[in-house]
């Protein structure tokens, strides 16, 4: 596993450098010969482009859906027994750059992941490894390609524990730690070592600051809640379109027309934020019809406002459009205008003295922390793409009370959101996890002698003497569900010969719980919990699929422990 550590780790940083090369050059190739007045007009089409193009390599080239970068890596470590298809190497990669190069308001991080994911499976895979290796394999390599797009490696480290759920062991950490110096120093070796966000420090933290972080933790919170719930209500909009192109259509032309209107959100917004840490918002007006009001202080706050809360729109609509991103970098770019408007609207309102530089590098952290709701990825991200150390105290109170805020109006992250509402998120919950990794429908028993409606007692003794169980559920030609009868409940009654053309429909009864194959293993737990039963039926629309026991249920777990636990 030490080696496949090395293998995994320089892979990803190959991967990293790939991609983030890959999509630098096309922005390049595509903004490098805009044209005075024509520059906001391209604005509008070039994002349009490049989800274009992504959206045909996935449909007639590829032919098979990319998914949704880290969300798809944590469904199939719970659902999939960590298994990843193969074109994931290399699909995200292409993808992405298309979709971020020509515009597309998100970031690099997610499909990079994502392809780093989907090389540790696949090596799994190749060398037969066991479920827990495999899980390994791709909380190695997905913590690597963070660390590698970054170069960051402690980062790489927590966000694996904290994004990826794996378990914090002296068996991976040895590991995660080989993984994450290789995938920098590929990185290094590639890339030249520099500060991804230089800033310079000239003064430590100052105490009497403590109460602006807390605020700027408070509304960096509220920022999060609000881009999470405005990615939310995009996804759901977007969902009720089954047409691919009906949904590109409508989410570039939204997108283009943001972008033609507010130019700061084309693409990752890597320079915005690096601006940004020096205190320069000229971004905010540059090449937009907004250039005129640039002396106008309330006018640039109220712009600072406006791009804010667009900026979660353009990223959604990206989405839904069928871009493929990811939204670490969106979520720096808003926690960097965060903090900013938060340390000039201050300076602004004559309450305060502030360092930009410094309250929009914190604010990073607490968008992060926010987001992602990974308090410790913030803080330590933030710390070593800045080489911001000297501003950890700050860093912690501002994401540590971000992380606080949301949780109040979000329980799950955008990451979690949707496994966790069909119950199948790995947590640090271990018992909780092992539920979620279990399939229902392979625990479903269909050896039951069913019965029909109608049938007397008598031919329910001869089906009794042939059966090998003690339930007979009563279902009809349609398989539709009307109740069980059990052994116990006819027992005293089935050799009363006078009784025999009473009906099972005056014997049967309708069980108190029922299973429907969509509920999470977690609510099948808590039934057989309460009710007390050893068997429960499953049900889907009144029609009867078959019977869940406990025993199974209890051994299926037992075997999923021993799959993902130390030995």
């Amino acid at each position: 596993m030490y080696f496949l550590s090395v293998v995994v780790g320089i892979l990803a940083g190959l991967s990293a450098v790939i991609i983030k090369n890959t999509a630098h050059l096309i922005q390049e190739l595509v903004t490098s010969g805009f044209i005075g007045k024509y520059d906001n007009y391209l604005y509008f089409i070039y994002p349009a482009v490049g989800i274009f193009l992504a959206i045909v390599f996935m449909r007639y080239i590829v032919r098979q859906d990319i998914g949704h970068g880290i969300p798809d890596v944590l469904y199939a470590m719970s659902r999939k027994n960590g298994i990843i298809k193969t074109h994931k190497v290399f699909t995200s990669i292409i993808t992405s750059a298309f979709t971020v190069g020509f515009g597309g308001s998100v970031g690099l991080e997610g499909p990079t992941v994502s392809t780093g994911a989907a090389i540790g499976s696949n090596i799994g895979q190749m060398l037969r490894l066991n479920l827990k290796q495999i899980t390994l394999m791709i909380s190695l390599s997905g913590a690597a390609a963070m660390a590698a797009i970054f170069q960051s490696p402690i980062a790489g480290i927590v966000f694996a524990l904290e994004v990826l759920m794996i378990d914090l062991t002296a068996a991976s950490l040895v590991p995660l730690l080989i993984a994450t110096l290789s995938a920098v120093l590929t990185s290094y070796f590639l890339l030249g070592q520099a500060v991804m966000y230089p800033i310079e420090l000239h003064e430590a933290f100052i105490p009497s600051n403590t109460v602006y972080y807390i605020a700027l933790g408070v509304l960096a919170g509220l920022v999060s809640a609000y881009f999470t719930n405005v990615y939310l209500m995009v996804e759901k909009f977007f969902s009720h379109f089954q047409s691919q192109w009906k949904r590109f259509f409508i989410g570039s032309s939204v997108l283009g027309l943001l972008i033609f209107f507010f130019p700061i959100l084309y693409g990752e917004g890597y320079e915005a934020i690096n601006q940004s840490l020096q205190g320069d918002y000229s971004d905010l007006y540059n090449n937009s019809i907004f250039y005129p009001y640039k002396d106008f202080g309330l006018v640039v706050l109220l712009l600072f406002i406006a791009v804010i809360l667009v900026k979660a729109f353009a990223t959604s609509f990206t989405f839904g459009a069928g871009g493929v991103g990811g939204i670490f970098a969106p979520s720096l770019f808003l926690g960097a205008f965060t903090g900013l408007f938060f340390a000039l609207a201050t300076n602004y309102l004559g309450l305060g003295n502030l360092n930009a530089g410094k309250f929009a590098l914190v604010g990073m952290a607490g968008l992060i922390a926010g987001v992602l709701h990974a308090p410790l990825t913030g803080i330590f991200l933030i710390a070593e793409i800045t080489n911001g150390y000297t501003l950890i105290v700050p860093l912690m109170i501002v994401s540590t009370i971000a992380f606080a805020t949301v949780k109040i109006f979000n329980s799950n992250s955008v990451y979690t959101y949707q496994l966790a509402k069909r119950g199948q998120l790995i947590s640090h919950n271990k018992d909780r996890s092992i539920l979620n990794m279990m399939s229902l429908r392979r625990l479903v028993e269909t050896n039951f002698n069913e019965v029909k409606p109608g049938t007397s007692l008598g031919e329910l003794v001869r089906i009794i003497a042939s059966s090998k169980r003690n339930i007979f559920p009563v279902v009809d030609d349609d398989k539709k569900f009307y109740g069980h009868l059990l052994l116990d409940d006819v027992r005293n009654i089935m050799f009363d010969t006078e009784m025999y053309d009473t009906r099972v429909e005056n014997l049967m009864v309708m069980p108190e719980y029922i299973i429907d194959p969509s509920e999470p293993m977690a609510e099948v737990a808590r039934k057989f919990h309460e009710s007390g039963k050893y068997n429960i039926p499953v049900v889907h629309k009144d029609r009867y699929l078959g019977y869940v026991s406990r025993a199974n249920v209890f051994s299926t777990y037992r075997r999923k422990l021993s799959e993902i636990s130390d030995d």
